[in-house]
């Protein structure tokens, strides 16, 4: 995973609290397959920025389709 990528919360989160399943934005890398994650809502406000694993994202694969 590398900066900007789109991501998916793979488990359930207490502080702060988010729901698997969440999308979040990797915005910078803290270690290796560590990163600060902002998760922000329908207006752009972010609510969230936990530190995460790896582990508890998975990627997010986007290919438009042709119209």
């Amino acid at each position: 995973m590398e900066l900007l990528d789109i991501v998916v919360l793979t488990e359930d989160i207490e502080t702060p609290k988010l729901k698997k399943g969440a999308l979040g934005t990797i915005v910078e890398e803290i270690d290796m397959d560590v990163f600060l994650v902002e998760f922000a809502d329908t207006k752009g406000i972010t609510y969230a920025m936990p530190i995460l694993k790896a582990e508890q994202l998975i990627k997010v694969y986007y290919e438009p389709i042709a119209a």
